[in-house]
């Protein structure tokens, strides 16, 4: 597989401001799932995902702490942001649909701020990177 078909970009500066601030706030998110800023912890997101009653919960928790935390870092220096944004696409959908989507969309606890995350992750893994980024270096 060649690299620079994925890192590939002729995205612009929006999508770097969008990139890297969306990048931001998944590590904000991701690292109180390994514990980190005061979280929960592996343990206590894995309890989480078991009180939505998803399988392998420990996985689970295992899989979105790095979808956002490392995906987010990810997104930031703009390496290989498409799967990044894929993986980030997924958790949001699932917590869109699973977690606040009984609330409605703009009540507490609504579905809204999933649901932009999931549009701006969408975005950036279909047009990739943009400027500022190691796949705008690797793609020539």
């Amino acid at each position: 597989m060649n690299i620079s078909k994925i890192a590939y970009t002729d995205a612009g500066w929006g999508l770097t401001i969008l990139r890297v601030i969306t990048g931001l706030v998944f590590i904000g998110h991701g690292l109180p799932k390994f514990g980190f800023l005061g979280g929960p912890g592996l343990a206590g997101t894995a309890g989480f995902m078991e009180s939505l009653g998803l399988p392998f919960p420990m996985l689970m928790a295992v899989l979105i702490a790095s979808s956002e935390a490392i995906g987010g870092l990810m997104l930031v220096i703009g390496f290989m942001v498409r799967p990044a944004a894929f993986t980030l696409v997924i958790a949001m959908l699932v917590a869109t649909f699973l977690v606040h989507w009984d609330n409605g969309m703009f009540a507490a606890g609504g579905y809204q701020w999933s649901l932009l995350l999931t549009a701006a992750a969408a975005a950036i893994m279909i047009e990739g990177a943009g400027k500022l980024s190691v796949d705008w270096k690797l793609s020539g």
